[in-house]
Parts: structure tokens; sequence; C-alpha cells
């Protein structure tokens, strides 16, 4: 794993290593519409509907993916928000047709619409994720400049930077430590670029793509638990850690892991999530 980016150790120099506030670490992952889930972190005889009733009690959070492919009706996402407990969060993938279709073009409108209904989630909602295309590249950096700009300060963000020249400059990673906006940090096998490690706002989100329970997999999760212990020493406080898998079944297996290591190496105390063919045991809450 590479160090910190000197941008990220700018952000540590304003943090307080002696901050008293809790460590907000959320652990989950991408999607909670896996049938073959039932059974195994759900009941046997789940209904698909109520799937996401089953996940907001195995996890505090879920990287929402669904969105970035149709953006939901206000009441749907009332609905979804009245189901998460204390201290769940959802974090939105903003609309393809921005990022993708627009990419930000133009895109004020949908955006604005986006913003709107992310609001539904109320006191449950996370950052929301900009995902740009690989095909985005640094000469739009004057784009997304005015972009994040005009984003409403009491909406969080984090942008996933994805072309691979936008690895070796600077400025936009400045403007968005002046905008207040965060990053995500990728670690995929294919693509270790995308391990930039540079933390522009006090807040992580890493997407984690693991190769469906290969050995290396908890090795690397190892790594960021030692990493995030480091940065949750230097004062950071908000932290969000999404499994993927090519295969998805294994996600909640490589969650439960991260979670086992994360509370035991940074003293916290967080649930793993239950197994069906586990023993019995108290009633599940989010942490």
């Amino acid at each position: 794993m590479p160090p910190d980016d000197p941008i990220t150790d700018e952000l540590f120099a304003g943090l307080s290593p002696a901050d008293p506030a809790p460590v907000r670490l959320h652990i989950g992952c991408a999607i909670w519409g896996r049938k073959d889930w039932a059974g195994k972190i759900y009941p046997k005889n789940a209904k698909e509907k109520d799937f996401l009733s089953y996940y907001v009690r195995q996890f505090n959070t879920i990287e929402l993916n669904t969105l970035f492919y149709s953006l939901q009706p206000k009441e749907v996402i009332g609905r979804w928000a009245g189901l998460a407990g204390e201290g769940f969060r959802y974090c939105p993938k903003f609309s393809n047709t921005i990022s993708h279709l627009r990419q930000l073009k133009d895109a004020q409108a949908e955006t604005d619409l986006f913003i709107e209904h992310m609001r539904y989630f109320g006191a449950s909602l996370g950052p929301s994720f900009l995902q740009l295309s690989d095909r985005f590249a640094p000469t739009g950096a004057g784009l997304l400049n005015e972009y994040v700009g005009r984003l409403p300060r009491d909406f969080p963000v984090v942008v996933e930077l994805r072309h691979e020249d936008w690895f070796t400059v600077r400025d936009t990673w400045k403007v968005f430590r002046e905008q207040g906006i965060g990053t995500v940090i990728t670690d995929t096998s294919g693509r270790r670029d995308l391990v930039h490690m540079r933390l522009t706002a006090p807040v992580a989100f890493i997407r984690f793509v693991g190769n469906s329970g290969h050995p290396t997999d908890y090795a690397r999760v190892d790594a960021w638990v030692d990493r995030i212990k480091c940065w949750i020493g230097k004062g950071l406080r908000e932290i969000y850690f999404f499994v993927h898998n090519h295969e998805e079944r294994n996600s909640p297996e490589l969650c439960s892991y991260a979670i086992g290591e994360f509370n035991k190496k940074c003293g916290l105390d967080l649930k793993p999530p239950k197994f069906e063919d586990e023993e019995p045991q108290e009633q599940l809450s989010l942490f």
C-alpha cells in the first residue's frame, strides 16, 4: 500500500489526535438485493421486497449504487430512510446522467433534482459519491472545479477520479481540499493507481474490491485496518469502508472479517453480520 500523499498530511495537521469525539466507522456492501443471501445473512424464506429491512439489521451503511441507474421517487427514499436505525448511513451514487452521460456539462438541473431527492434520507444520509468516468480526464478540470464549487456546503460529497492522468496532477485535489470535498480511494487489483491515498476532507471513503475470498483479500484488509488505525490516531473520526466482490455472494464474509479486525486493532465494538447457521444470539443492532 502506498504511503499517504502530502495533501493527507496537510489534512491531519489541522485535526486533533486528542479529539474526544467517537470514531464513526461504517462498513457495508454495495447492494442489498442478493437472493443468494437468503439463508445466509437473511432468513431462508425471506422475500425479496424485505431484503433491505434485513440488510439494515446486519450492517451500518450501504454504498447505494442503485441510484446511479435510476433516481427513485421521494416516497421510496423516505421508506428506505424509515428502515434505517440510529447510526445507519446511506451513501448514494450520483446519477449516471450527471457523471457519465453529461459528464458534468449542463447538468445543474439533474444535480439539483438528485440533491432534492437525497434530502429525503434525512439523518440517515451519508456522503454522496460522484464517480467520474474513465474518459473524464484532467482536461475537464475547470468544469469539475466549477461543478463542485456549486454544490451546497451542507451536502457531503466525495469524488472518485478514474482517468489515470489525475494522479499526476495536484491542482484539482487542492480545490477539493479548499471546498471540503472528499475523495474516494478504490482498492482493486487491476488499478493500483486508484489507491492514491489522498484525503481532502476529514472523511475516508474506501471502496475495497475483493477477489471472491482469495487469501490476498484478507491481507489487503489487514493493511487497511493498520492504515486506518494510524489515521484514527491522527484525528480522523469518520470512515466508510465498502466491500465489493466480482462475485458479491462472498461480500458478507469479507465484511465480517474486516469488522472483527477493526474491533480488535482499533478498540471498536461494531457488530458483525450474523449468519443464519450461527447459534442464536441477542437481537442485532446496527453497532
